[in-house]
Order: structure tokens, then sequence, then C-alpha cells
């Protein structure tokens, strides 16, 4: 096993338009590939930010189907990487809901594991309001894979709130959080609950983030990065389009692992 791998969270302000997002999601894997990055998560409603929250029931596709997969394993083939695939809009069966699904794609641009987001956002602050019940969904199934250097936890957004869920993936190597988080809740708790994740469950935290003000007048907070199983930022970026890349360390993540072995000290 490789002690280090190149990964790459991608940061968007995406729009109501598919195709529009498409191109920069293209434009973005092709920056990240060409930093070598050997894994790559795109935020959570990249492909499509409406200008209402129905709007992304019209573009549910059919699991295994639809141009918003279609590119995705395009490009996971094209660039030879891992790709999870942020968040679409999947047929849930439900005709006005959907689910809020990752997938991830190897490098041959199969089709490889899928999280259905478990945990719905729900927030009220003075004219500020999202209820992510109406349009979704919620999924039933923890979420992982294993990637080359160890098992990778999906999660999406919200779901960082919830520590019961990364415990139930086990131990992982690297945990992913696409997200939308707005820029009011971000601002309070982004990168401390992205931290604790990493420092609870030593090891790595790559979160690939909308990050700016979109079309509809919604302002999310960016601030995509990687946190390393010591708890501390390894690299970020602000706010608008950009790519987060750093390494994963196997060596490093066993190094805190013995060190400081609270997984094997855990009594509950």
């Amino acid at each position: 096993m490789m002690s280090k791998t190149t990964v790459a969270a991608v940061q968007m302000v995406s729009s109501p338009n598919v195709d529009d997002n498409l191109a920069t999601a293209r434009r973005l894997l092709a920056e990240a590939a060409a930093k070598g990055a050997k894994l790559v998560t795109l935020p959570e409603y990249w492909p499509i930010m409406g200008m209402l929250d129905t709007d992304k029931v019209a573009h549910a596709e059919q699991p295994g189907q639809g141009v918003i997969q279609e590119f995705m394993a395009a490009q996971a083939r094209e660039h030879g990487f891992w790709l999870i695939g942020g968040t679409l809009p999947l047929a849930s069966g439900d005709a006005g809901r959907v689910l809020n699904t990752t997938l991830v794609y190897d490098p041959q641009g199969q089709a490889v594991s899928r999280y259905d987001k478990i945990h719905l956002f729900g927030f009220t602050k003075g004219e500020e309001s999202y209820d992510e019940a109406r349009t979704i969904v919620p999924g039933a199934a923890v979420g992982s894979f294993e990637a080359p250097f160890g098992r990778v936890g999906l999660s999406v957004c919200y779901d960082l709130r919830f520590p019961e869920l990364y415990r139930a993936m086990g131990e992982c190597a690297l945990i992913v959080v696409p997200a939308a988080f707005t820029h009011t809740t971000g601002m309070a708790h982004w990168e401390v609950l992205l931290r604790a994740r990493a420092i609870e469950n030593q090891c790595y935290v790559l979160a690939s983030a909308q990050g700016g003000t979109h079309r509809n007048g919604r302002r999310t907070f960016g601030h995509s990065m990687l946190i390393d199983p010591w708890g501390e930022v390894v690299g970020q970026v602000a706010e608008g389009e950009g790519v987060v890349v750093g390494e994963i360390d196997t060596d490093f993540l066993a190094q805190v692992r013995q060190s400081l072995p609270a997984l094997k000290h855990r009594k509950l």
C-alpha cells in the first residue's frame, strides 16, 4: 500500500443551469487531475442549485442513466481517478421528492458505491428558512467503500452534526463531506465540526463545499478543506470556485492511532 495519495476537493458556486455546471465541473476536475489527484470529490448539489428547491426534481435521474451520471463516469475514466460525485438528484418513486445521492466511480468509470443522504437539513432564523424534507426522501443505509489507501466513509452536509453516523462507518482512513452549508451555519460551525470528526475518528476529512452567492440568492459558506487525523487543516479555499489538494498519508494516520489509541479505548 502506498503511504501517500494525493486527493482533492472541488468547490463550486452552482447555478440553475445543468450544462453550465457540467462545464465548470469539467474544468475544475481537470485542474485537480493536473495537480496529481487520485481521488476527487465534488460538492453537494453541484449539478443544479435551482431558483426553487423543487427545480431539482425535474432533473432527477434513474440509477445508472442520465447526463449527470454519464458525465461523472466519463470524467473518472478520462482522468483515471476515483470520483466521489458530490450529490445529484436520483428518482425516489415519490413524484414530488428525490434522493440526494452520492455516487462513487472508480478510475475505470464504474459506479462502485452509493450513499443516499440520511439527515435532512431544517433551519429557520429570521428570513432564512430551509426544509429539505419537502423535496428529498431520506436515505437509510450507511455508505463507505474501499479505496487503495483504506476505507472511505460517505456523508453529506447536515450529516456532519450526527457523530453516530461516522462511528457506524467503522474505522476509515478518509471521510468525505460534500456540502452546501449556509453562510450563517458555516460561519458558526463548519470548521469546528469537520475538525471534531477528524479528531474523534482519527482519520482524514475531505470536505467539498458550495462557496458563494448563488443565482437564487442563497449564500453558501465554502471553505472546502482537507483535515488530517490530528485535526489540523492542511489546505483550504475560502470562497468562490477552486480546488483544494493535499495528501493522505497512511503512515501518519497509523502514527496518530498508535500514539493515542483512542479508537481501541472505546467502551460503547
